[in-house]
């Protein structure tokens, strides 16, 4: 019986251009979101090296901060020093921790020379002391000289945090405006940003100064790693099906 024979079927050419078109997009795709993390890990390094030289750099005035602030100059994590008069009676709870226990942060007024307001951060006290009367010595009175770092303020509540409870005193995120208003002082009388105040020690050791955390993630570089791996992946994948497509008899490895 005479075999009749088939001819091998050959691929689509389009199917076969879709599909080189596809994985070429792909690799761009992979390699770009690589090199946009790279890009934003320089950028993250620049911002930490810069912070890092703002907290370290001489403190200067009030008013070159103010300065600063109206031309449109980042104000974060610099250095300060300024003079008033702690509002103790006005002072405001935000909820917080200090290594694993838990307490606030007292925000308090200072009152300038000139009749304005600002709110300094002057550290974190235990969950028992946070009424003003467990910590009478910590409650500086007569003009005090102040130096910390600069806080900007927030323009909206954080995704996910609780409303502020003014009733109770008990803040969860940083409503300037909600601070000074929960305590009487005209909001144009009140500077448009925040103090925390540096680890000088207070009477009793409270409030504890010093307690401004930075953190900012930088996963940047494995995140680049993943996405250049991918697309290492993908190439290694598509080498390997074409040569045992045109080698098919060569043993597998």
């Amino acid at each position: 019986m005479t075999e009749i024979a088939v001819p091998a079927r050959r691929a689509n050419p389009l199917w076969q251009i879709g599909k080189a078109l596809i994985l070429l997009a792909a690799l761009v795709i992979l390699l770009g979101l690589g090199t946009w993390q790279v890009e934003r890990l320089q950028w993250k390094e620049g911002l930490l090296a810069d912070i890092a030289a703002r907290k370290d750099a001489p403190a200067v005035a009030l008013s070159a901060i103010e300065a600063m602030a109206a031309s449109g100059g980042d104000i974060e994590y610099r250095v300060i020093t300024t003079r008033g008069r702690y509002l103790n009676n006005k002072e405001r709870h935000f909820l917080a921790t200090y290594g694993d226990e838990p307490g606030f942060y007292i925000y308090t007024p200072l009152q300038l020379d000139d009749g304005r307001y600002l709110f300094v951060n002057r550290g974190f006290v235990p969950s028992a002391a946070k009424e003003p009367e467990m910590r009478k010595q910590g409650e500086l009175t007569g003009e005090q000289s102040l130096t910390g770092l600069v806080r900007a303020r927030l323009t909206s509540r954080p995704d996910g945090m609780p409303d502020n409870d003014l009733v109770k005193n008990f803040f969860f995120w940083r409503d300037l405006d909600a601070m000074a208003s929960s305590v009487g002082l005209p909001k144009d009388k009140v500077l448009p940003f925040f103090i925390d105040a540096d680890k000088t020690p207070n009477p009793a050791g409270l409030p504890v100064g010093g307690v401004t955390i930075i953190d900012l993630p930088n996963n940047h570089l494995q995140y680049a790693v993943t996405w250049y791996g991918l697309a290492v992946a993908l190439v290694a994948i598509v080498a390997i099906s074409w040569w045992r497509k045109h080698h098919p008899d060569a043993p597998a490895q």
